[in-house]
């Protein structure tokens, strides 16, 4: 969302697509060239696995990072390079869809061994060509310290005190509604930070919250195996849920730490750095933004205060609903490069996986959740939102929502939605034009993406 999931050469931010020192560099035989999807943890590969690997292995490792936003765009422009990505990342079936004449058949690689539940790959006419590198979960992170002060509020006008009982969204609602009246109390600006919509940064919204109406409307559909495959179906989205995500819509921009019309100019940082400074007590993120908020200059917020709830907004026996958790973070190797690259690729994707100095840094310094067999217990992440995440998975009588987002017909579905939110929240659309907009452009997408 975003919308979930991650994986440079130093990375500089230039207002291009790449923030990255050479990417037209000749590639050396001894080298890995990975295009990377986050940017949020490109330090991480340049100052500590980079290093690592080359060390224990002889082989550069070289990643370019694309801009947030930039990914399909960055990976056109790279693979029509004379030195293409010798990995690249998918996001899902449809991204595979597109990315499948690159995709390398990955059956007997060392990367594909060591996944645990060999269903989750994704394949190509019956062998596996990307393979998930790690389980995300997102919801609303909010800040336990700054909800228990409320609770202790004798002012306060509900009788929540305690947030195991914020299990729907009038809950939700009534608690958040009256922590905003005494925002001065709390010493905060807004219950939620900033709902950021500048350029690159509206996928929490146009992906991430939108999985929650498309998963309630795709689990109605009968004799499919999961949400993902009912919705690759639908040729025409009713949005039947339309309704639901206004109400957690609204509540995010009725009750933050800016007004609706500045929201444009706001990004993602902004937000995490809104919560990390205790300028609110909720954000809506994903377990990824943990390294964000801790990592702020100034952090106000200790780790043993970070925690989750779900995205409620008012769908039926939502008290039984978890946090959103699965994965757009698929690996490929690309069939293009050289036999030796690919032997290269593998050897890299297994050494990060599988080898103990690989494994302490995806625990420690990335904090992915693996699908990988080589992991214990004892080396998953150690970051307080990834530990959230895996202690909703295993909640009794809670179920996790999949990620039904991968259905999504194509990118210019979400950036137009995302588009109209923008006007919508800032005045200048109605929610009916939303929503009729959203059904006129899934239909049109979709058969776009049948005829490719």
């Amino acid at each position: 969302m975003k919308k979930s999931l991650l994986l440079l050469t130093t990375v500089l931010a230039l207002s291009t697509p790449l923030f990255a020192n050479g990417a037209n560099e000749t590639k050396s035989s001894d080298e890995v060239y990975f295009l990377n999807f986050k940017p949020e943890v490109a330090e991480v590969y340049t100052n500590d696995i980079a290093p690592a690997f080359e060390k224990e292995t002889g082989i550069k490792l070289k990643v370019v990072t694309a801009a947030s936003g930039q990914y399909a765009q960055t990976l056109k422009s790279e693979m029509a390079k004379s030195n293409p990505p010798s990995i690249f990342q998918t996001n899902g079936p449809i991204g595979l869809a597109a990315d499948k004449s690159n995709a390398m058949p990955l059956t007997n690689t060392q990367f594909y061994s060591i996944l645990g539940d060999k269903s989750m790959a994704l394949q190509i006419d019956g062998q596996p060509a990307a393979i998930p590198y790690a389980v995300e979960g997102y919801g609303i992170i909010y800040n336990q310290e700054i909800m228990n002060k409320y609770f202790k509020l004798s002012s306060k006008m509900t009788k929540v005190t305690s947030m195991d009982q914020i299990n729907n969204f009038a809950t939700l609602k009534a608690v958040v509604e009256d922590m905003q009246a005494h925002k001065d109390q709390l010493n905060i600006k807004g219950v939620f930070a900033s709902t950021s919509m500048s350029a690159g940064n509206d996928w929490r919204w146009q992906t991430h919250l939108l999985n929650v109406p498309l998963w309630a409307e795709f689990a109605e559909m009968k004799g499919y195996n999961s949400v993902v495959e009912a919705g690759l179906t639908v040729s025409n989205s009713t949005f039947k849920y339309s309704d639901n995500f206004k109400a957690l819509f609204d509540l995010y921009l009725n009750n933050s730490t800016v007004a609706p019309t500045l929201i444009g100019s706001k990004s993602v940082d902004d937000s995490m750095a809104e919560f990390a400074l205790g300028q609110c007590a909720m954000v809506q993120n994903g377990n990824w933004g943990a390294g964000q908020i801790l990592g702020v200059p100034g952090n106000k917020v200790s780790a043993d205060n970070i925690k989750f709830i779900p995205l409620y907004m008012g769908l039926a026996n939502e008290e039984t609903q978890g946090l959103c958790v699965g994965t757009e973070n698929y690996l490929c190797i690309n069939n293009k490069v050289s036999e030796q690259d690919q032997a290269n690729a593998d050897k890299f994707l297994y050494w990060l996986f599988a080898s103990d100095t690989g494994k302490k840094l995806v625990q420690e310094k990335l904090g992915f959740i693996t699908p990988f067999n080589t992991f214990t217990e004892a080396e998953m992440p150690s970051d307080p939102l990834a530990k959230d995440v895996i202690k909703w998975m295993n909640k009794p009588g809670v179920k996790s929502v999949p990620w039904a987002f991968a259905a999504i017909p194509s990118q210019e579905l979400k950036n137009n939605f995302g588009a109209d939110l923008l006007q919508y929240a800032q005045g200048q659309m109605n929610w009916k034009t939303v929503t009729d907009n959203f059904i006129k452009n899934w239909a049109s997408e979709y058969k776009l993406a049948q005829n490719n």
